[in-house]
């Protein structure tokens, strides 16, 4: 009865300290990579899926990953009061670009007659530092060939030259007596305090394809990675714009008309509802045309003419800035829900303004999928785009007929520096 009793007592014990090994394991996600394979049936053969590809692995909550800091300033638009030129105050103060990465004092020698033949960067530095008994640390190598030949100076000269021939960053750390080659470096910008300034150098960012940004909206600044050819173009953007302190602001509203009808909306209708001249010129691009219309054909005004042929959603509205003759973009998912299948659709734009107030843009829309259809539109000030004839197909499962509507509101926003204290850092 006592061995009955002790075997008893020795199985929990086993179950329990079972359980709390599994429950123990459980937090140590930093250790443990939780996989699971699948058999083909075609082969016989398992396959490994990566946790990232499992459904069932945890994620970060969507209402925090939602949370944007732009939000506010970004996704609202005042139809009713559009000014066409705004005229803003930023501080008297210059733009900065800094290196974040500890980089520090080269040695200081000679190089004499420093000559190499079609070797990559990284093996030409190798023979460089190679004497210095310098460790060489190549990130992401291989890089491009290069020729040099009676290459004389200062180390930090000569390093100068083959890494800019290479589109390469370095760094020196002088502890490990370590030079470290890299394709991208990280950095922050610091602009004058001014939000929509902040806004447009975010969009140039985004349309220069740089996604993963951190803003600091205290000290408006804004840290990223790139390569050396992007910080030649953003330091380019900063001189242009030092020269020409105006950008163009896009005030943007995507809307769905679920049509009623598998014919979907008569666009030709807007000849009679709106007097002639309201339409100044329509384009055709691969899809959708693009209309430039005049300001009596409002957003309401529209919205009011095409709800005769089916029913409005609303998609996202918010606005986006284009310093003039660069490029940025407007991701109608930041200013949308998740569930809308528009939430992947971009609107991007170069913009340059001409003589008389006339503003050239380049309209783009893309996906992720890639680049669905695109304009080249010369308008003047007061004119607005409209583009039309786009399937919400393209998106997603959609009744026939259903269009999804982009409206476009170009305007003016010169910067004006002044040593005045500028309130709510306008």
């Amino acid at each position: 009865m006592n061995k009955l009793k002790f075997l008893k007592s020795k199985s929990l014990f086993i179950v329990f300290s079972f359980a709390v090994i599994c429950a123990c394991n459980a937090f140590q996600d930093d250790e443990t990579v939780i996989t699971h394979s699948v058999a083909d049936s075609n082969t016989g053969n398992n396959y490994m899926i990566l946790p990232q590809q499992d459904p069932n692995m945890l994620r970060t909550i969507h209402r925090a990953h939602d949370l944007d800091l732009e939000t506010p300033l970004r996704c609202n638009v005042n139809w009713k009061t559009q000014e066409m030129v705004q005229i803003l105050p930023h501080n008297n103060v210059s733009f900065k670009i800094e290196r974040n990465d500890v980089n520090d004092k080269l040695p200081d020698f000679e190089v004499r007659d420093f000559t190499f033949d079609n070797l990559t960067a990284d093996q030409a530095l190798l023979k460089l530092t190679k004497e210095a008994g310098m460790i060489l640390v190549a990130k992401d190598a291989p890089y491009p060939s290069l020729y040099g030949k009676d290459l004389n100076g200062s180390f930090k000269e000569v390093l100068d030259v083959i890494t800019k021939s290479a589109d390469l960053f370095y760094r020196y750390d002088a502890k490990t007596n370590s030079l470290i080659l890299s394709r991208r470096g990280s950095f922050t910008m610091y602009t004058p305090s001014s939000r929509t300034l902040m806004l447009g150098f975010l969009d140039v960012l985004r349309g220069a394809g740089i996604t993963d940004m951190v803003t600091n909206w205290r000290d408006y600044s804004i840290s990223f990675e790139a390569n050396l050819e992007t910080i030649n173009k953003i330091d380019s953007l900063i001189k242009d714009f030092e020269d020409n302190p105006t950008m163009i602001m896009y005030d943007v509203s995507v809307f769905r008309v679920i049509a009623n009808e598998p014919c979907g909306i008569v666009w030709n209708d807007l000849l009679k509802e709106f007097k002639f001249g309201s339409i100044a010129t329509a384009q055709t691009g691969v899809i959708g045309r693009i209309l430039t219309v005049t300001n009596d054909i409002s957003r309401e005004q529209l919205q009011k003419f095409v709800s005769k042929y089916g029913q409005i959603q609303d998609i996202s509205e918010g606005h986006f800035v284009v310093p003039t003759r660069w490029f940025s973009r407007f991701d109608v998912g930041r200013c949308g829900k998740l569930e809308n299948m528009e939430y992947p659709l971009s609107v991007l734009a170069r913009a340059g303004l001409e003589k008389n107030n006339r503003i050239y843009s380049e309209i783009t829309l893309d996906t992720t999928e890639g680049e669905i259809t695109k304009f080249k539109v010369r308008n003047q000030l007061g004119e607005n785009f409209l583009i039309i004839g786009l399937p919400s197909e393209i998106f997603g499962p959609a009744k026939e007929g259903t269009e999804t509507i982009v409206f476009i509101v170009p305007r003016l926003v010169r910067m004006l520096k002044t040593d005045e204290k500028i309130k709510n850092k306008i």
